[in-house]
């Protein structure tokens, strides 16, 4: 089932499976409803999360094209308030402004650039469900022009520490008491068959479930509201409590931190930095869960 999300939101409240948690489907934006939500508020703005060649290929009139890559790698390096703020300015973006995010890789990307600018303050950042495939299949009109670019004041930014758990502080938390955690990678890097650092496995009493399971195969959307209370409760996950996420290099975390919220979580933190730092560090504490394949 992957129509619009309010509609399954209104199924499954009628069929009394309502989950603990407030359900949020305003993070999300369907194509159809891409302009009203932008007309809605004064301060608007569509990012392009998609590789630059894609972007100059054709893309949504007024997208602002993101260096998803570079933001990527800048926010693991660290978080200097000068730096990104100087950064959101030159992509016209304030905390005030409505952001609706879009990608080509099953929001991968999106929900990455979506985590950054909420952790920077930004009130309003949104997906558009689907990205830019969706956009197209729907005969969405696409241009080649940039857009001029209202550069933003360069001191709107304001971190929001609870967005952003650091190795030493999950460290801390295992040791009195362990947060719900939840790993987004494929079983394999779960489980530590598959190597992607000098130790493999998964943090202490993590919970999995694949970022890639939240979204529809067939269309790139976000699963209706049923099938995601659904894959929560199967991996044991509950959107109503505090959660940790993490992957390799926060991307997938970013996407399961996104569908929490989708689903009513309020207290979501991504460890950003990961399995790549957690793995290669020969002191934290690993296990290597038994989970079937699918």
């Amino acid at each position: 089932m992957t129509g619009s999300l309010l509609l399954s939101l209104s199924i499954l409240f009628q069929s009394g499976d309502k989950p603990a948690a407030d359900l949020r489907p305003d993070l999300l934006v369907e194509v159809e409803d891409l302009d009203k939500v932008l007309a809605a508020k004064k301060a608007s703005q569509v990012l392009d999360a998609r590789p630059k060649a894609k972007y100059s290929e054709g893309h949504l009139a007024g997208a602002v094209l993101v260096d998803t890559a570079g933001w990527a790698k800048a926010f693991a390096d660290g978080q200097s308030t000068d730096v990104w703020a100087k950064r959101l300015a030159e992509i016209g973006v304030t905390r005030e402004t409505r952001v609706v995010i879009c990608d080509d890789n099953q929001g991968r990307d999106a929900a990455r650039i979506w985590y950054i600018l909420r952790y920077w303050g930004v009130k309003d950042a949104r997906l558009l469900n689907g990205g830019f495939p969706a956009w197209k299949a729907s005969n969405g009109k696409t241009t080649r022009e940039r857009p001029t670019v209202a550069v933003a004041s360069s001191a709107d930014v304001e971190k929001q520490p609870g967005r952003l758990t650091t190795k030493d502080q999950l460290l801390q938390l295992l040791k009195s008491q362990p947060p719900q955690i939840v790993d987004a990678r494929s079983v394999g890097e779960y489980c530590g068959t598959q190597e992607t650092a000098k130790r493999n496995g998964a943090i202490p009493g993590a919970k999995h479930l694949e970022w890639s399971d939240t979204i529809d195969k067939k269309t790139g959307k976000f699963k209706s509201a049923d099938d995601l209370t659904k894959l929560f409760k199967e991996a044991g996950i509950d959107p109503a409590k505090p959660a940790v996420t993490y992957c390799q290099s926060g991307g997938r975390a970013a996407v399961l931190a996104f569908t929490l919220e989708l689903m009513g979580g309020k207290d979501v933190s991504n460890y950003y930095r990961s399995w790549a730092e957690w793995g290669n560090d020969p002191d934290t504490p690993i296990e290597k869960p038994q989970k079937s394949q699918p």
